[in-house]
């Protein structure tokens, strides 16, 4: 299995960030770790090997990124403003220099964001966000509801309204935008015994509301909110 690892200086971020390139083709998937994971998260845990098969036929190619979640969001020693304007410099980062590497190294038209929990927000945040530049997202027990996670406290403003899918998708209304969603492919996936449940409910709702299609998938068999059900779910949707 091919497997090459890359570091470079972010200018947006201010410091060096570090990623993994598994496959040497296929479907092109940003994989972002969970709750301040590392770039090398989906390997240590299984992910990868879950979908071994695909990866070395040809049909998958993955670029799992490092997160700065403890700079951001889970970040206490800063305000939520703060907070919300390092998340801006994330999104930042993955647009302007992992985008560009991943087409780069692949030329498949289409790009899809991928996370568990935590990375399951991110994928679904910017997947969201720039609807023509990714094709689709995969998320498995997202986490959707910052203010319930207490990174908010009081404070809102626009940083922080447009990385809330759940505040900002039921204001879409340009169409083009809209129509491009419409036939981008979208999944959410959860368990009975996922804490998440609820936040993957509302979701799917708010984009419903919008005719955005979107799959939800809510396993059954005890599933919760781990890494053998996750890769599970993996080997079914990749």
């Amino acid at each position: 299995m091919k497997r090459d690892y890359h570091k470079w200086y972010s200018r947006d971020l201010g410091r060096d960030m570090e990623m993994l390139v598994i496959g040497h083709h296929g479907l092109p998937v940003i994989v972002f770790p969970t709750s301040q994971g590392r770039f090398f998260e989906f390997e240590d845990r299984g992910m990868v090997g879950a979908v071994a098969g695909e990866i070395e036929a040809g049909r998958l190619q993955l670029f799992c990124v490092d997160s700065v979640d403890a700079e951001s969001w889970y970040n206490r020693g800063v305000g939520p403003d703060w907070r919300a304007a390092r998340q801006n410099d994330y999104e930042h980062y993955i647009l302007h220099d992992v985008v560009p590497l991943v087409r780069q190294l692949n030329h498949s038209p289409h790009l899809v964001s991928l996370g568990c929990s935590f990375g399951g927000y991110h994928a679904v945040n910017i997947a969201l966000k720039h609807p023509f530049l990714f094709t689709g997202f995969l998320s498995m027990s997202g986490a959707f509801d910052l203010r319930g996670l207490g990174f908010l406290g009081h404070h809102y403003d626009d940083n922080v309204y447009f990385n809330l899918p759940l505040d900002y998708v039921p204001n879409l209304h340009d169409h083009h935008r809209l129509e491009r969603m419409r036939h981008n492919n979208y999944i959410l996936a959860t368990g009975v015994h996922d804490q998440c449940w609820n936040d993957n409910e509302r979701m799917a709702a708010a984009m419903r509301h919008k005719a955005i299609p979107v799959r939800l998938d809510v396993w059954g068999d005890n599933t919760g909110h781990d890494w053998p059900w996750w890769q599970r779910m993996a080997q079914v949707y990749l």
